[in-house]
């Protein structure tokens, strides 16, 4: 059982915890961490047998803790994989994994040197859906790929006030996509490969506490293909991803219903069930460390995300396509 502590305790770090705790299967048990306001999270830490410690640097002088898994604001996430690789812990970290591509690199050269595991947490694919997608793409059922169309939006950003960490703009450039795009722009690279180049327009449409409402994208993908994007942080819920191929075409809607069309013949419709994504990506860092299966998430796709969510905010500030480092 791999001994973790968690870094950050609002809504979801308590989600990461709340999702293993108590399971035998899972591989893991957070057994103490830190948070910037220990009073607010007390109760909750208590009942789930969460040891609360002064401060990360005190996380990282534990012994009793093998790894940590990083919920912290945005900003922050760099400077801790770093520390903790060097204190020989491993690293899950939320994404945005950090906010500039040299940092990324930095952090993964980190835990290379130091010889921790580093898992990022991109749950979405750990869908059983988007393996089957996968598969699609894999076995020709698509033909070329021609262009992926992708949304994740919800209303977040409409309890975001003055004074929390998440409403400034330097932890959300470009509104939603450090919530919820930023998932997005993973699943087009884990399903469709590399982006070479991004054109963005992203502004604020309704809100007034100083953030984007609305980001949308334009893309080319290193193998020629294209793909559009957008991320609106004060609409409904929505989740999906769409790939256009010559033969074919996968569209998952929400995180279940995936419908196959093809050029000819019958396509069809399946409904998966419903997975702890959560809880699987824990399990899977967990497996990783005790030298099972590596993290299906390799670290140099974990640095290309965040260039390319770099290049993202500098196209949207310049207006202008900017390729991605």
């Amino acid at each position: 059982m791999l001994d973790t502590a968690i870094i950050g305790m609002g809504r979801w770090g308590q989600t990461l915890v709340d999702s293993v705790q108590g399971r035998n299967d899972a591989g893991l048990r957070f057994v103490a961490g830190c948070t910037g306001r220990p009073e607010r999270a007390a109760e909750w830490a208590a009942r789930q047998g969460v040891r609360i410690l002064p401060d990360f640097d005190a996380v990282l002088a534990d012994p009793a803790v093998q790894a940590v898994a990083i919920a912290s604001p945005h900003q922050m996430h760099a400077d801790q994989v770093v520390a903790a690789a060097r204190a020989g812990k491993h690293v899950f970290v939320e994404k945005p994994f950090t906010m500039t591509k040299a940092s990324a690199q930095a952090a993964v050269d980190a835990c290379r040197a130091a010889g921790v595991v580093m898992a990022l947490g991109h749950n979405r694919r750990f869908l059983p859906a988007v393996a089957t997608m996968k598969a699609l793409l894999a076995d020709g059922s698509l033909g070329t790929l021609l262009h992926v169309e992708g949304q994740f939006s919800g209303p977040g950003a409409i309890a975001y006030k003055p004074g929390m960490w998440r409403a400034s703009r330097a932890e959300s450039p470009l509104g939603g996509m450090g919530g919820m795009g930023i998932h997005m722009v993973d699943m087009m690279v884990n399903l469709a490969g590399r982006i070479a180049e991004v054109t963005v327009q992203s502004h604020a449409r309704v809100i007034d506490n100083g953030l984007d409402d609305t980001t949308a994208a334009l893309f080319r993908l290193d193998s020629g293909a294209t793909a559009n994007f957008a991320t609106l942080a004060y609409a409904p819920r929505y989740w999906r991803i769409a790939l256009f191929g010559t033969d074919g075409i996968a569209e998952l809607l929400g995180h279940e219903h995936l419908t196959f069309t093809p050029r000819e013949g019958e396509g069809w419709v399946r409904d998966f069930p419903k997975t702890d994504i959560e809880a699987a990506e824990l399990a899977a860092f967990a497996a990783a460390v005790a030298g099972g299966p590596a993290y299906p998430l390799p670290v140099d796709d974990a640095v290309h995300g965040v260039a390319v969510y770099e290049a993202m905010i500098g196209a949207a500030a310049s207006g202008s396509t900017y390729r991605v480092a």
